[in-house]
């Protein structure tokens, strides 16, 4: 071979592509439990299973700043302290990101919020060039009980808060929300930017009607087998919980039922004492936490799904209800009458008496119940959590062009 002859490369062809990098930033996440926490998760998960590689930017649980692998997920937790407003919430530390944005190199940033990752985070990506997709769950009504703002000044907090959101989400290249009523609520609320919905979407290869009887899966959360009504969520005010307990009395002058409340939250003692009060503690029970992975078990222990709460921007805990083929009685309020059709009933938000008529009306009717809870899955089809994925990645690509 000549002194200065280059050896021949043999011709691999082109270089592989790297995988799809996004970064999702949250003020909430797993262990949180809440909607929002539960959507994000399984948002960075699902992307991951799909080939992307996922970064999460979210609070610590312990305070501690740090960064791990957890479910093929690298989750990047910023320093964190607690709020005084209430005892097992914490805070994010303020912080640029600037430096975490340049070593992560995303292909895309879609921030689940507003708040101090959220606009951290939106702050950082704009210096850096990096496209923004940004999805709303936020609505004030969640925050009025941890602020502890008074009734008379929530619709005046309500208008600022809403403000302080426009002003940081305008800053994204394209927004979402998971339903139409969603995406129109922030129209109402002055939002001149473009709001695609997009739903949550749910797991339907986890969350279908199970063929055992219903007091197998009852035996397992210590249920008396009984007909049973089922919330799942955070024991919080805007939920209106209250309505299901004094709603339960009614229900009894006509069917021997249950009321079983799945989730954790600051209004369980003040739904005990009702409970007390109203002479129907012993068909109340508390399930407390339930781990994700046996949440279909929960569900598949219910006769029928019950939601009063009046801020919900689509409910995935609803939609999962349906999908496991439970009929439902819902608030008619936000986003819910989107989830309600022929598969149960709507109320007036406050009307426990329709409320008990209604859930009366499924409990004695087998036929009926089957009937509404096959309507259930129906709709639940439509909000198959891979069409949601697949749709992020659509819009991932069309802001990075």
């Amino acid at each position: 071979m000549p002194l200065h002859s280059v050896p021949r490369v043999p011709d691999l062809g082109p270089a592989p592509e790297r995988p799809r990098r996004v970064l999702i930033s949250t003020d909430t996440y797993p262990p949180d439990v809440n909607g929002a926490a539960y959507f994000t998760h399984r948002l960075a998960t699902g992307l991951a299973a799909r080939g992307n590689e996922v970064h999460v930017i979210c609070q610590s649980e312990t305070g501690r700043a740090g960064a791990d692998v957890e479910d093929g997920v690298v989750v990047h937790r910023l320093r964190s302290a607690p709020i005084l407003v209430h005892p097992t919430m914490r805070v994010t530390v303020p912080t640029r990101l600037d430096r975490l944005v340049a070593d992560i190199k995303p292909d895309v940033l879609h921030t689940q919020g507003h708040f101090v990752v959220g606009r951290a985070a939106i702050a950082a990506a704009r210096r850096a060039g990096v496209p923004i997709v940004a999805t709303n769950h936020f609505m004030p009504d969640n925050l009025f009980q941890f602020a502890h703002i008074p009734a008379r000044l929530r619709e005046q907090a309500g208008r600022l808060a809403w403000r302080d959101f426009s002003r940081i989400f305008k800053r994204a290249d394209h927004i979402t929300t998971p339903t139409p009523l969603a995406a129109k609520l922030l129209a109402d609320q002055g939002f001149r930017r473009e709001v695609e919905p997009v739903s949550c979407g749910i797991d339907l290869t986890r969350f279908h009607p199970r063929p055992e009887p219903k007091s197998w899966a009852r035996r397992s959360f210590d249920l008396p087998d009984r007909p049973t009504v089922l919330f799942v969520g955070r024991l919080d005010e805007e939920k209106h919980l209250d309505e299901l307990v004094r709603a339960l009395p009614l229900v009894l002058n006509d069917t021997d039922a249950q009321l079983a409340f799945v989730g954790k939250g600051n209004q369980r003692e003040v739904l005990e004492r009702l409970a007390k009060r109203i002479g129907v503690q012993d068909r109340v029970f508390f399930l407390g936490f339930v781990p994700d992975e046996s949440m279909p078990q929960a569900f598949a222990a219910a006769d029928v799904f019950g939601m009063p709460g009046i801020a919900e921007l689509q409910s995935i805990a609803t939609l999962e209800a349906m999908a496991s083929g439970l009929p439902v009685v819902a608030a008619d309020a936000m986003a819910l009458p989107h989830l309600v059709d022929s598969n149960g009933y709507l109320y007036e938000p406050g009307d426990v008496v329709a409320l008990a008529r209604h859930l009366t009306t499924i409990l004695v009717d087998d036929e009926l119940r089957a009937k509404l809870g096959r309507a259930s899955r129906e709709l639940a089809l439509t909000h198959d959590d891979q069409a949601s994925l697949a749709r992020f990645e659509r819009i991932y690509d069309e802001v990075g062009r």
